[in-house]
């Protein structure tokens, strides 16, 4: 509505709140030492670095944010750099066309001793398909090697 009749002369509320979700999702990646990013931390806790989202039982704002740092549009649009790899989880953190490798190769991750292993140990490691980085559970099935060597071909990209 126009602002003479009591409206905010939003138009696109929709587009307005996601930039705002926008925002504090660029927050939370960033600002670590926050009061918001701490009260988070102590309602819904952290694991590897990263807030837990407890599902139905959190706030509807906060499961707003969380939809938000899921979508496409949000992890396509924010960059993030490796560093020293040491802040960054090799399994969880978003790689290729918005999705992590835990998600794409699924049962790799279940196999695998550490899940949250870093980029840094991974590196340094060697994560070649024979590299010393690769714990896993049990030995392999030929067909799960396969997909290690897949997962090793986006390292030489």
């Amino acid at each position: 509505m126009r602002k003479e009749v009591g409206g905010l002369r939003v138009r696109r509320i929709r587009e307005f709140n996601s930039a705002l979700l926008g925002k504090w999702c660029w927050q939370l990646l960033t600002e670590k030492e926050s009061l918001w990013y701490r009260v988070l931390v102590a309602k819904y806790g952290e694991k590897g670095g990263r807030l837990v989202d407890g599902g139905r039982l959190d706030s509807a704002w906060w499961r707003a944010i969380d939809a938000l740092r899921r979508e496409e549009w949000f992890n396509s649009h924010v960059g993030r750099s490796v560093g020293n790899g040491k802040q960054r989880y090799f399994w969880w953190d978003v790689w290729v066309r918005g999705v992590s490798f835990r998600e794409k190769f699924s049962k790799l991750f279940e196999l695998a001793m550490d899940k949250w292993v870093s980029v840094f140990d991974m590196c340094h490691l060697g994560w070649g398909e024979n590299g010393v980085a690769w714990k896993w559970r049990r030995r392999l099935f030929v067909w799960e090697e396969e997909k290690v060597r897949e997962l090793c071909y986006y390292f030489k990209m």
